[in-house]
């Protein structure tokens, strides 16, 4: 049995992330969009928009593109573990540290916190908001296009 040292793990558990990715399913959108502020005209475009991530990754190093409706572009570039520039789909700008959490990418939004991860070769996407009522969960899973 060849044992691997713990880094070799991550690395081989993170580089999953590499590729094109397009929507297949999304839970609980519409009461997590209308909790962070989004518009409802926004919200409605794309409530069925099969939204395509693409991630280059070179070791911790990673850009995170995502193509929204009406040619909106996001794009993050950020190194596991340092603070970098950060952009909501909404547009505002903020500082913040991706870590890796057992497998998971994860940062905090402004108004979230955010999780992705391969599971059963789709990347699942988990954003989670504090309503007065409780947590609102959103969760986008994605294929491999």
């Amino acid at each position: 049995m060849l044992a691997l040292p713990l880094c070799s793990t991550i690395n081989a558990q993170t580089m999953a992330f590499n590729g094109k990715w397009e929507t297949e399913s999304q839970d609980g959108y519409e009461e997590f969009c209308k909790l962070i502020g989004i518009p409802d005209d926004v919200i409605s475009k794309g409530r069925d928009f099969k939204l395509v991530t693409e991630v280059i990754q070179n070791g911790d190093d990673f850009t995170w593109i995502q193509y929204y409706p009406n040619s909106h572009v996001v794009t993050n570039k950020f190194i596991v573990g340092k603070e970098s520039d950060m952009e909501t789909v909404g547009g505002k700008k903020f500082k913040g540290t991706v870590s890796m959490e057992g497998g998971k990418l994860a940062i905090s939004f402004p108004k979230y916190h955010h999780t992705s991860e391969i599971s059963g070769g789709k990347l699942v996407e988990t954003s989670t908001a504090t309503a007065a009522s409780g947590p609102v969960v959103f969760v986008r899973t994605s294929k491999k296009i």
